[in-house]
């Protein structure tokens, strides 16, 4: 018994209330975004019930923090639209499962350490961008199908569909300030549904997105050609789907954790997720991640723990089982509001307050990774894009740094004292310090404050030594560390001058 209450972080204390209900306000966001994602994508609506019941079940139990939800998210169902269009759903659960393998692969070798690599900046722009699309993608509810073309709600029904919106935001925001025992989400729903249902209005509900009554997730091997043509097909969407799912799931792990002031375990979730995607493809899931939005309604509704990740898995279920003809009937208004506060919660708005505190370099982050999330749907590629810039510009900005203090002592050496370091982006800054020409016979090379760091630095060694042999000058390197010693004997074919320790001086200096 002990094992299995560690099994699922319960040695922490556990509002056992505050979790059931965060679980039933969880399952009430979760199921019309699965379903949307499915239709968009061209699968049988089942098909994201079922990957958010996979997904949330499995990650709850292993992944690799409590508070966290997954479920069929649509940033990875995205990758799989083509393949769908093309070959069909058989080959969608083949790359979803081999996908899962991926995932697992990832975590086992510990490889989920490197999100550590995200600079804050471009979190912001991320989490920001995701907000923008949450509360775009909430404007979908307010169209309706008129002979076939998709408009916008006119009259009446725009109203009530507002009006509905309203009130739930409003019990949203006001609740918690009367009293915090239920979740002000879950109140909201509740109340718009019994408004809705008793006064017989008419407005879009659940139904209206797709039915949701089905049975267990049956058992099924996608029937593919087991070859390498096969592979060669399904590998690319795999990887991507991989790559992005772990990327969202690690960044909304990052992210709980600030919230939490807790510690996760990244390679726990990649294997726990990369796990739940075998498991959908080949019991119909349409794959997914951790989703930030629910994760979001979840801390928000007080969830500490793995419960209500389990509780809103089961809940799913026993709607697909039993509980349809009354999900159904829940008004997407109410929904709607939730997810609208669930995107104001999650911009981050202090982002905005640093704007004329921070460098210009990291606002141009923050604003890019937004762009590219809001415009291309994509996290990963903006998540992979603000990293390689984050990194472009410390490269700049390091380049800059290289510096050399120059003096000539009582014997007629010249010393040239490096500081910062000697990598490809500032090889050109430190060429330019020496004077081959003018310069005394014998110069020294000072590194006691600089490093040899890369094989740039070693052919710009290589070039300023050349300069100095054309002339008949020496060169000594002194003050090398262990591992630019090694780095250089590595490398001893490009060197012109090769390197000695001098026992009196500590110079590195030629044999000549």
């Amino acid at each position: 018994m002990k094992k299995v209450l560690n099994l699922f972080d319960f040695k922490q204390q556990v509002n056992y209330r505050t979790e059931v209900l965060a679980g039933l306000t969880v399952a009430m966001t979760m199921i019309p975004e699965s379903l949307s994602f499915a239709i968009l994508a061209g699968f049988p609506p089942l098909m994201g019930l079922y990957a958010s019941f996979i997904m949330g079940l499995i990650t709850a139990i292993f992944g690799g923090r409590p508070g966290m939800i997954s479920g069929g998210a649509g940033a990875t169902v995205i990758v799989l639209i083509a393949l769908m269009k093309s070959d069909g759903l058989e080959y969608v659960l083949a790359a979803v499962a081999l996908a899962g393998l991926i995932q697992i692969v990832i975590g086992v070798f510990k490889l989920g350490k490197f999100i550590r690599l995200v600079p804050h900046p471009v979190m912001f722009g991320f989490v920001n961008g995701l907000a923008i699309i949450i509360f775009m993608s909430q404007l979908d509810q307010f169209k309706t199908v008129v002979n076939g073309d998709i408009v916008w709600l006119t009259g009446t029904s725009l109203y009530i569909m507002a009006g509905l919106v309203a009130l739930t935001i409003a019990i949203v925001v006001l609740l918690p300030k009367i009293t915090k025992a239920v979740p002000s989400s879950l109140v909201a729903i509740i109340v718009v549904f019994v408004l809705v249902y008793f006064l017989g209005i008419d407005t879009k509900t659940v139904e209206d997105i797709a039915s949701v009554s089905g049975g267990f997730p049956p058992f099924h091997i996608p029937n593919i050609p087991l070859n390498f043509e096969t592979l060669k097909l399904i590998a690319p969407y795999s990887m991507i789907m991989a790559a992005v799912g772990l990327t969202e799931g690690l960044l909304t792990l990052n992210l709980v954790d600030e919230i939490t002031e807790t510690k996760g375990n990244g390679n726990r979730e990649c294997i726990a997720q990369g796990s739940a995607n075998v498991l959908n493809g080949f019991f119909f899931g349409m794959g997914g991640c951790p989703m930030i939005a629910q994760t979001l309604v979840n801390l928000s509704a007080g969830s500490r723990a793995r419960l209500s990740g389990i509780i809103a898995a089961f809940t799913i279920l026993a709607i697909i089982l039993f509980g349809a003809p009354i999900i159904e009937q829940v008004p997407m208004a109410a929904l709607v509001g939730v997810m609208i506060m669930v995107a104001i919660g999650t911009f981050e708005w202090a982002s905005l307050k640093i704007f004329n505190k921070v460098p210009k370099k990291d606002i141009f982050l923050v604003i890019i990774v937004a762009v590219i999330t809001v415009l291309l749907h994509n996290l990963a590629l903006a998540v992979l894009i603000g990293v390689i810039l984050s990194a472009l510009f410390f490269a700049w900005e390091s380049a800059k740094r290289i510096r050399a203090r120059k003096f000539i002592d009582e014997n007629g050496v010249k010393h040239y004292e490096i500081y910062g370091p000697l990598f490809f982006a500032s090889t050109t800054n430190f060429a330019e310090k020496f004077d081959a020409v003018n310069d005394p016979e014998e110069i020294i090379i000072d590194f006691k404050d600089s490093r040899v760091s890369d094989m740039s630095a070693i052919e710009a060694l290589n070039a300023v030594t050349h300069r100095y042999s054309k002339v008949g000058k020496k060169v000594h390197l002194r003050h090398l560390s262990d591992d630019c010693r090694r780095l250089l004997k590595n490398a001893d074919a490009i060197i012109e001058v090769n390197i000695l320790e001098d026992p009196d001086y500590k110079v590195a200096a030629d044999k000549h």
